[in-house]
């Protein structure tokens, strides 16, 4: 018993500090951003209020700059908020401070208007009441059209709206007497420069990409529609992110039912944060459950900008360089800005090659598995020799073989992404090099698998779209367990359900199948593009306002020269 004692657990009386908890309380009562508060008339209010909200006393980047303004020769204390590093230091010391804080002839009072003494003195009552009332009007007025000399100036009332804008870098000037606060536009933080596309290279087109900041994006959507008619509306997401996202379409093009149901899911979204659109992807789709991409993902603003013309809509997402393109169909995952580039033999060529590949990497795996398991009379007799000799001194069944490959060049793959750039590319050819001839001199595997997984693992790398070739990788590992169990049997009901699966989809309102769905037929001239003269007419599946996309004789030149020769 003794023994027992001294080896017993006796737990702590005393701990170093304790997490209290909150009881009885509910997730949505936890509401700790409502700010619903507006400005104060009292300079001293307004300042408390701030600082409080911003915690003034232990942020080290927030600037309150007090100072006193003259104006019409009268003296106000003033106080200007914002966060170092975001601003433009430069901006608001020339074309805020200075001005406000220095006397010249702007904040001189001279009678500019004789019109001001005009008030109203036939009510002896009202007249105090409404002096004072124009005199803030006055000050307000005073400042806002001759005392700030900054482009981008307005007027705020609630405190929800300042202390957003100054989070997203803006300067606010609050001046005693008045119960509005000015707000200023001088954002000044570093930005990454337009470069060239990271993920979606192309030989033949433009060479710009989007970059993290929303307004860059916007600009380049603007400069390449060129047109009065590109709406571009600003949506905030997040209770407390207050992500700005902006939605662009052109209005006299894009459906209006498709605008309005793009509206309604961005602003009934209810999350604290956003950070990226790969997270709206997720909240804004039809469903995700079969792990199939619904939304387009880009980097390109020509892509974007092509699909606008179409009839379709661009979400944009402040802090992130990947626009959603909505609706998207299964074509549009297998298909390249460059295909509009290139002459359409060289296009469709390519597109044939894209389709080859989808049908590889989903199938090859499945189909070969099968046909060594159960159908062996497809394969010619000498190759069917040469696979049995092969794989006369491998131990393992052909699934084990098979998984043991898929998964090892996954890794590769994986952390070939992962490793940094200049070892990055090593990690993969000499990791495959390695591994491949190193599992055949130990008879591992069979020299036959290693040359099905290459061509599926190259097959893989040709589909334009990152999520989309993810969504094929996965599903390569369904496929590949059918065509297991069943053989042929098992992957035409594979097939059969994946295509069940791709008719039930719709993203917006739009079959994910369209335009080659329900007419099955019309397959080679809906997923091949003819030549761009031909092109007259929109997609039907967008009801566009506007079908027509191009005059039938396009080529006006052409058809001029044909005219006069024949006469």
């Amino acid at each position: 018993m003794k023994i027992m004692d001294i080896f017993k657990y006796k737990p702590p009386e005393n701990y170093d500090f304790n997490i209290q908890t909150i009881e009885n309380a509910s997730v949505q009562d936890l509401n700790f951003e409502t700010i619903e508060e507006k400005v104060f008339l009292s300079y001293q209010k307004n300042l408390e209020f701030i600082q409080s909200k911003f915690n003034s006393l232990i942020n080290s980047d927030i600037v309150i700059r007090k100072f006193k303004i003259i104006c019409k020769n009268k003296q106000y204390n003033s106080f200007l908020v914002y966060i170092d590093g975001m601003t433009d230091s430069v901006n608001i010391n020339d074309f805020v401070l200075k001005p406000l804080m220095l006397r010249n002839k702007s904040n001189t009072y001279i009678e500019e208007n004789k019109s001001i003494k005009k008030f109203n003195y036939n009510s002896k009552k009202n007249v105090s009441h409404t002096s004072n009332k124009n005199a803030k009007s006055d000050l307000s007025n005073y400042i806002y059209t001759n005392l700030i000399p900054n482009n981008n100036l307005s007027k705020q009332t609630e405190f929800s709206k300042i202390i957003s804008d100054i989070n997203s870098g803006n300067c606010v000037l609050f001046v005693d007497t008045l119960n509005i606060a000015f707000d200023i536009d001088a954002k000044g933080f570093k930005q990454r420069n337009i470069d060239r596309p990271q993920i979606e290279n192309v030989i033949k087109g433009p060479q710009e990409a989007f970059v993290e900041n929303i307004r860059t994006n916007t600009s380049l959507l603007r400069r390449l529609v060129n047109n009065q008619n590109l709406i571009i509306e600003s949506i905030e997401i997040g209770n407390l992110s207050k992500t700005k996202c902006a939605l662009c379409y052109i209005q006299n093009i894009a459906n209006n039912d498709l605008i309005a149901e793009a509206k309604y899911r961005l602003n009934n979204i209810s999350i604290d944060s956003l950070i990226s659109s790969g997270e709206l992807e997720q909240l804004i789709q039809d469903g995700s459950s079969a792990a199939i991409p619904q939304i387009l993902s880009t980097e390109r603003p020509d892509k974007c900008v092509k699909g606008m013309y179409q009839g379709r809509a661009v979400i944009l997402v402040n802090g992130n360089p990947y626009a959603l393109i909505i609706p998207s169909v299964l074509t549009d995952f297998l298909a390249s800005p460059e295909d509009s580039n290139l002459i359409p033999v060289y296009a469709n060529f390519l597109k044939a090659i894209r389709l080859l590949a989808f049908l590889v990497t989903l199938l090859l795996p499945g189909m070969y598995i099968a046909i060594t398991n159960f159908h062996q009379e497809l394969f010619p007799t000498e190759l069917l020799f040469s696979i049995l000799v092969a794989r006369e001194n491998v131990p393992f069944p052909i699934i084990f073989e098979l998984l043991l490959m898929e998964v090892s060049f996954e890794l590769i793959r994986e952390g070939g992404l992962r490793t940094p750039s200049a070892i990055g590319s090593t990690l993969g050819i000499v990791g495959a090099l390695i591994l491949g001839d190193a599992a055949v001199s130990a008879n591992v595997v069979s020299p036959i698998l290693i040359i099905v997984v290459a061509i599926t693992g190259l097959s893989s790398f040709v589909i334009p779209n990152f999520s989309f070739g993810f969504h094929l990788r996965i599903y390569r590992f369904i496929f590949t367990i059918l065509g297991y169990i069943c053989g042929f049997l098992g992957i035409g009901i594979g097939i059969y359900v994946y295509l069940a699966i791709l008719c039930s989809i719709k993203s917006f309102g739009v079959s994910y199948l369209s335009p080659i769905s329900p007419n099955i037929s019309g397959f080679s001239l809906k997923y091949f593009i003819p030549p761009f003269w031909k092109q007259e007419y929109r997609n039907d599946f967008l009801a566009s306002k506007k079908q027509v996309s191009q005059s039938k004789y396009s080529m006006k030149w052409k058809k001029e020269y044909t005219d006069g020769k024949n006469k």
